[in-house]
């Protein structure tokens, strides 16, 4: 069972949230990964803005090879309303849910989301990294703050995310001529390992492996074809 420390509380109303994000925001650790990653997890969260019925999806794969060693699926209710900027609490419960029943204990987390390209810095690859105390990071199919340039069409090239004279992330051209994903680090990982990772785990497509994957499980979920873990 994968193990995590509940830093607070999750009933809270949007400006109480806001305040937390802000002092959560120091805690994040953008620096290079301290360890070789061997298994990494991809997370995807999916919902209606109108439901309270929240569908969440980890996939762990071997970095190496890219094969699947495990699959968790979790359906749960959120009472947290549907707010831009703040939808890791709306999301992260129900990750952190289907973290803890997870049999193996993966090196690294990508999101279909944000890390610090967001406008506290604190999307919800960098909220969960600093939960499970694992290097987390975003990609995001969508800019959610800043500006890039287009990156050339080769597959692995970038250009810089910028939100107020700050990189925050890069859009990264995962596919040639397909457009770029932005990728952002979360917490207990750089930028420069944020988009290694990401380019190791290509299947072929425009969205990396670990999170294609956990996108096809979530969708799963949602059409009543699979069940929860």
């Amino acid at each position: 069972m994968a193990e995590y420390t509940q830093l607070h509380d999750w009933n809270l109303k949007p400006r109480e949230a806001i305040e937390l994000q802000k002092s959560l925001r120091e805690r994040v650790r953008i620096e290079p990964l301290a360890r070789e990653v061997k298994t990494i997890a991809g997370a995807d969260i999916s919902f209606n803005k109108f439901s309270e019925t929240v569908y969440a999806g980890l996939v762990v794969l071997l970095l190496d090879t890219l094969e699947t060693i495990e699959e968790v699926g979790v359906v749960s209710e959120t009472k947290f309303s549907y707010v831009p900027g703040l939808l890791s609490f709306r999301e992260a419960p129900s990750v952190l849910e289907a973290w803890a029943k997870l049999k193996s204990e993966p090196d690294a987390v990508m999101f279909d989301g944000q890390g610090i390209a967001h406008p506290r810095r604190v999307g919800i690859a960098s909220h969960v990294g600093l939960i499970i105390n694992r290097p987390t990071f975003g990609c995001a199919k969508s800019v959610l703050v800043g500006r890039s340039e287009e990156p050339p069409s080769e597959r692995g090239t970038w250009t810089n995310l910028v939100d107020k004279g700050e990189t925050v992330g890069v859009a990264l051209r995962t596919k040639r001529n397909v457009q770029p994903i932005f990728v952002s680090p979360g917490h207990l990982i750089d930028l420069a390992g944020a988009i290694d990772l990401t380019l190791w785990c290509d299947g072929g497509y425009r969205q990396p492996e670990p999170t294609r994957r956990a996108h096809l499980l979530v969708n799963r979920l949602r059409r009543g074809e699979e069940q929860p873990t």
